[in-house]
């Protein structure tokens, strides 16, 4: 059995003191074990695959919208530009932001729709070729009756 399966079948503590017996030992292995360990996902750490994706996108927006409740500056806090910001003073740099933020916002949405897309097009493909493969697999034979 691999070291690693053993391990695995220890969890997460086997791993933690493998890589601080490494660390010990000699500071590279150390660091190799906690990379690999991070990487490989035992630690539960870092997203693999599909969702990866999706987190970072969630994460994305999340900070979009902890940014536009910051500029919004709440009660007591005015602002004239239609995202809710308060007014710096200087209107050329208010058209700016305004813009520039309408211009963000449309990009997301359209990056948004795109990965949408992907994903599809990608599902397609793949139940494409399940269908494409079920059909070419040969019928099996039924038993005949004497």
């Amino acid at each position: 059995m691999p070291i690693t399966a053993k391990l695995d079948e220890f969890g997460k503590p086997a791993w933690i003191a493998l890589t601080v017996l490494g660390f010990i030992v000699w500071w590279p292995i150390g660091l190799a074990t906690l990379a690999f360990t991070i990487g490989s996902g035992r630690m539960g750490c870092g997203y693999r695959g599909h969702d990866r994706w999706q987190h970072k996108m969630d994460r994305l927006q999340s900070k979009m919208d902890w940014m536009r409740s910051k500029m919004s500056g709440g009660p007591g806090f005015g602002g004239g530009s239609p995202f809710g910001a308060p007014s710096s003073g200087n209107s050329a740099f208010d058209e700016y932001r305004n813009d520039t933020l309408r211009r963000l916002e449309e990009e997301q949405r359209e990056f948004k729709a795109f990965l949408e897309r992907l994903r599809f097009a990608k599902d397609k493909t793949e139940f494409d070729a399940f269908m494409a493969e079920r059909r070419n697999r040969p019928a099996p034979e039924s038993p005949t009756q004497n």
